[in-house]
């Protein structure tokens, strides 16, 4: 299997464009979405975007003069892929640790420890019942 690409900060940023917009998109929808005051230069998120390209996250269909970009792969599979690096890269590959982590954070608060208890028991009950 092939190792999936990492994205960049810049990347993230197209690809949560892309995945918003939810149709093909142009440099032009892209910049007009993200940075409606004109804080990137065209150039640059072609730049971008022709990136992504060849990392296979984007493909690229061309109209008339204009390029149409649209993500290969969804926001699920891609933090899927994110996260998994991440887990084996600082955590030796250990979700406990992980876990461990993230519960540390002074940013977590009582609301966001429930949502993680439900989602914890909805995972253990798709696992009891023999779902992946």
């Amino acid at each position: 299997m092939t190792p999936k690409p990492k994205l960049t900060p810049a990347e993230w940023e197209i690809m949560q464009a892309a995945w918003e917009l939810g149709r093909p998109v142009s440099v032009r929808d892209v910049l007009e979405h993200l940075y409606p005051s004109g804080e990137k230069a065209y150039t640059t998120v072609q730049t971008v975007m022709n990136t992504l390209e060849k990392k296979k996250l984007l493909s690229r269909r061309k109209t008339g003069l204009v390029n149409f970009y649209q993500p290969t792969r969804s926001r699920e599979e891609t933090t899927r892929s994110e996260m998994t690096t991440l887990v084996k890269r600082v955590f030796g590959g250990s979700l406990p640790a992980m876990a461990n982590t993230l519960m540390s954070l002074d940013e977590i608060d009582l609301e966001d420890l429930a949502e993680i208890k439900r989602t914890i028991a909805r995972r253990e009950r798709e696992l009891k019942e023999g779902g992946s």
